[in-house]
């Protein structure tokens, strides 16, 4: 029986990672008088690489850019993602992020039907939260029983420790609950802790593995706008409501 759904959030809840992370990467980047710049393509093969200091790390290691003269590296790395983050947040209040189709109407159904609400997330706490407030209001941060976000485990996707701590907080097993992903991390890492499984598919990761996951699907639909199934089960009414994610639970 369904108790909880648990969403990640970039990608899944909006799309923030091409309208939002990568702007806002190099809004960071010509404020610190680098002349980096992440275009869609590159950006694409960067969130092979979960969490944002990574990634910058990772371009650093693969891309050879030029860097300025730093004396520790990693306080380097962590003021330039605190610059990001800032121009993040600065984007969502000016509501350049909308919500995916159907995050919405799903979240105020399952609070009509009494169900527990989770974030499991390797975004930062503030970017969770700028998100919600920004797109459901400053009163949706009480809907969500735990936001799980950032550096709080040691091992981000596609490692389930995120999920795994999820699951503890909410003292819920695996089998009663089902989590919203958009990527191959995030399948392979909620997978690992024994969660069922629905991806909403975006430009980023189309192409993406997503074995595993019970269904995979464009968005997670409306009433007028159907989503389109790509492979899995498909939505009875063409939209993800909770009497499918239900469904889609292991018997």
């Amino acid at each position: 029986m369904l108790k909880a759904i648990l969403f990640d959030v970039d990608g899944t809840l909006a799309d923030t990672e091409r309208n939002g992370h990568r702007p806002a990467f190099n809004l960071a980047f010509k404020e610190a008088g680098i002349n980096w710049h992440w275009d869609e393509d590159t950006y694409g093969e960067l969130l092979s690489v979960t969490g944002g200091k990574e990634r910058i790390r990772y371009y650093i290691e693969q891309y050879n850019p030029s860097l300025p003269k730093v004396r520790d590296l990693d306080e380097w790395i962590a003021g330039l993602h605190q610059a990001k983050t800032k121009h993040y947040l600065a984007l969502l209040k000016k509501g350049d992020i909308p919500l995916r189709p159907g995050v919405a109407r799903l979240i105020n159904e399952a609070r009509d039907k009494n169900l527990r609400l989770a974030i499991a997330t390797t975004t930062t706490p503030e970017n969770v939260t700028g998100l919600l407030t920004a797109t459901l209001g400053a009163q949706s941060l009480d809907w969500f029983e735990v936001i799980a976000a950032g550096d709080i485990v040691p091992a981000k996707k596609p490692a389930p420790d995120i999920y795994n701590y999820t699951l503890e907080k909410l003292q819920l097993s695996a089998k009663e609950c089902v989590a919203i992903e958009d990527s191959h991390n995030g399948v392979v890492s909620a997978r690992q802790a024994d969660l069922t499984v629905i991806v909403t598919a975006n430009p980023y990761t189309i192409g993406d593995d997503f074995s595993g996951a019970s269904a995979v699907l464009s968005d997670l639909g409306e009433p007028e706008r159907p989503c389109q199934r790509i492979s899995g089960c498909e939505p009875t009414h063409g939209y993800v409501d909770c009497a499918f994610l239900g469904y889609c639970l292991p018997g």
